[in-house]
C-alpha cells in the first residue's frame, strides 16, 4: 500500500501519492471510471483537480457523489479577481457534485503582476477567505511552475497563511543550482510552519520539443518501468513531501505500482546512470 503522511495542518492522513486528476481532461467517463476504481484498490485517499483541466471536475463527479467521504479532495482556480475566483469556485462544487471541497488553490500563481493581482485588494485570495467562512472550502494553498515558482511561494507565504504549495521537484530539476537552493528555502519555511508540500512532474523525462506528443502530458513521461520507479523513489525519499501522479492514465498504474512498493531512496549513482540512459532533462532551463 502506498504511506500515508500528515498533509501539513489540515489533520488529514494522505496517500504520499496524490491523485493529479489533470488525466481526466480528456478522457471518456468510462476511461475515468477504471482509473477510479484504480484509486481506490491502491488506497489512493486525495485528489487533486482544477477549474481549467477540461472535463476533470465532471468526471470526478459521479465518483464523488457516492466516494466523498474517501478522498481529501482539492481543486484550483485560475481566476485573479474576486467575483470570477468565487463564481469558478462555486461551479466546481456543482461540477464534482460536492458542497465543500477539503482544500482550494490558487492555481499557477507565478507572474508577478498575477500574484499582485491575486493576494491584493479585491483579489482572488479574498474569494478563497470568503469561501472558507461560508463553508464551501476547508483550506487554502497555492500552485506553480516555472524556476521562480519557489520563491514566489515563499513570498506567497509571508502574505498569506496558505496551507499547502505545489511546485516541480524531480532529479534532473535540482541540478539547477537557483531552483535548489530556491526549493531548500521554502521547504525549511512549510516545515516550520505545517504547509503541506505537493510535487509535480516527478517522472519527466524532458520537453518535448519537436517529438511527437504520444502522452496526454505537456512534457515527455518516463515510459521504461525500472527508470519510473527511481524517480517516483527518489522523491517519495524525501521524507515530507507528497507526489502528485501522472498527466496520462496509460502511465497512471506504473507511478501507483512504484508507490506501492517504495522502501527506500535510490542512490545518486542510481539516479545518474538511469539519468544518462533514459537521456532526462530539466523541463525548465
Amino acid at each position: 500500500m502506498i504511506p500515508l503522511a500528515p498533509f501539513g495542518r489540515t489533520g488529514h492522513d494522505s496517500t504520499r501519492a496524490i491523485f493529479g486528476a489533470a488525466a481526466f481532461s480528456d478522457v471518456t467517463q468510462d476511461d475515468a471510471d477504471g482509473a477510479m476504481e484504480l484509486l481506490l484498490q491502491s488506497g489512493v485517499n486525495h485528489i487533486d483537480t482544477a477549474a481549467s483541466y477540461g472535463d476533470s471536475e465532471l468526471r470526478l463527479g459521479p465518483w464523488m457523489e457516492r466516494h466523498r467521504d474517501d478522498f481529501f479532495l482539492a481543486t484550483k482556480t485560475g481566476e485573479r479577481t474576486f467575483q470570477p475566483a468565487y463564481d469558478q469556485i462555486r461551479r466546481s462544487l456543482e461540477r464534482l457534485r460536492v458542497d465543500h471541497v477539503d482544500l482550494i488553490q490558487l492555481h499557477n500563481l507565478v507572474e508577478p503582476d498575477e500574484w499582485e493581482t491575486a493576494l491584493g485588494p479585491g483579489g482572488a485570495l479574498e474569494a478563497a477567505v470568503r469561501a472558507r467562512e461560508e463553508g464551501l472550502v476547508r483550506f487554502i494553498g497555492v500552485t506553480g511552475h516555472g524556476l521562480t515558482v519557489a520563491a514566489m511561494h515563499a513570498r506567497a507565504l509571508e502574505r498569506f497563511a496558505f496551507d499547502s504549495v505545489l511546485l516541480q521537484y524531480n532529479y534532473p530539476m535540482m541540478h539547477n543550482p537557483a531552483y535548489a537552493a530556491d526549493f531548500e528555502a521554502l521547504v525549511a519555511v512549510c516545515r516550520e510552519r505545517g504547509v503541506a508540500v505537493q510535487t509535480i512532474k516527478s517522472i519527466t523525462r524532458a520537453p518535448w520539443g519537436d517529438r511527437p506528443h504520444t502522452a496526454a502530458t505537456w512534457y515527455e513521461p518516463l515510459r521504461d518501468p525500472v527508470a519510473i520507479d527511481r524517480a517516483v523513489w527518489w522523491v517519495l525519499g524525501r521524507p515530507g513531501v507528497f507526489l502528485n501522479t501522472v498527466g496520462d492514465i496509460e502511465v497512471l498504474p506504473l507511478v501507483l505500482d512504484a508507490a506501492s512498493r517504495f522502501r527506500e531512496r535510490p542512490s545518486d549513482a542510481e539516479m545518474k546512470e538511469i539519468a544518462a540512459r533514459q537521456a532526462m532533462e530539466p523541463l525548465f532551463a
